[in-house]
C-alpha cells in the first residue's frame, strides 16, 4: 500500500508502521530539522526531503508524523506561538511588565534561529491559507493575553492609562513585529546592551502620564 508524497514530488511513498521511539521527542526533532532548513536555506527549501535529510530520516517517517508540508508547517508556526504563550504565562501572574519585554526580546539574543524563521512564516502566510488560519488565531491570542498584562499594570499604576490596553498591545506588538522583521538583516542593532536600552525606551514609552 502506497501513498502519494506531500511535498510537491508526487512520488509514491510506502506506508511504515510507528517509528519506534517517544512520540513527542521524534516530533520535536523533525519540527527543530525544519526550523534549521527554513533559517538556513529559506523557506522554498523546507520540503519534506529536505527537512528529513537535516533529521537524519527518511522522508517517509517524516510522513509518519506530518501528512505533507502543509501539515508540518502549520505545526512549526504553533510550536512558534506556544513558545510566545509560555512567556506570557511565566510573567502574567507576576504582571511584571518589564519582565515581558525583556522575555520577549530575550529571542532576539537567545536564539538565532527563531526571528528568521517567525518572519519567513509571516511572511509566506499571505499566500498559504491554513498557515494563515494558525496565526491569526494565535496571534489574536497572543495580543488579549498581551492586553491583560498592560491591563493590569494600568490597574496598579504602572502602565499609562490614557490609551486602552488592547491599543497599546497592539502598538507594542507592531513594534515588536518590526524589530523581528529587521533583526535576519541587521544582528548588530541588537546587541545585549542596545536590548536592554529598548525595553526601557518602551517602559518609558508606556509609563503613567504625569
Amino acid at each position: 500500500m502506497a501513498r502519494t508524497r506531500g511535498d510537491g514530488g508526487g512520488e509514491p511513498v510506502a506506508q511504515r508502521g510507528r517509528p519506534a521511539g517517544d512520540h513527542a521527542a521524534r516530533r520535536a526533532e523533525l519540527l527543530a530539522a525544519a526550523t534549521a532548513v527554513i533559517a538556513q536555506e529559506g523557506y522554498a527549501s523546507a520540503s519534506l526531503r529536505k527537512v528529513a535529510q537535516r533529521a537524519g530520516c527518511t522522508t517517509g517517517t517524516v510522513t509518519y508524523y506530518f501528512a505533507n508540508r502543509e501539515e508540518l508547517v502549520t505545526a512549526l508556526a504553533e510550536s512558534r506561538f506556544d513558545s510566545y504563550d509560555e512567556m506570557l504565562e511565566s510573567v502574567r501572574a507576576r504582571g511584571d511588565v518589564k519582565a515581558l519585554f525583556e522575555r520577549w526580546l530575550s529571542h532576539t539574543t537567545g536564539d538565532p534561529e527563531f526571528w528568521p524563521v517567525m518572519s519567513q512564516l509571516l511572511s509566506h502566510a499571505r499566500y498559504e491559507p491554513a498557515l494563515a488560519a494558525v496565526i491569526e488565531q494565535r496571534y489574536a491570542r497572543y495580543r488579549e493575553v498581551h492586553a491583560k498584562i498592560l491591563a493590569d499594570g494600568q490597574a496598579r499604576g504602572a502602565v499609562r492609562d490614557d490609551i486602552p490596553a488592547d491599543l497599546l498591545a497592539d502598538q507594542l506588538a507592531a513594534m515588536g513585529d518590526g524589530w523581528m522583521m529587521m533583526f535576519p538583516f541587521e544582528p548588530e542593532r541588537f546587541t545585549p546592551t542596545r536590548v536592554r536600552a529598548l525595553v526601557d525606551a518602551v517602559l518609558t514609552l508606556i509609563a503613567p502620564v504625569r
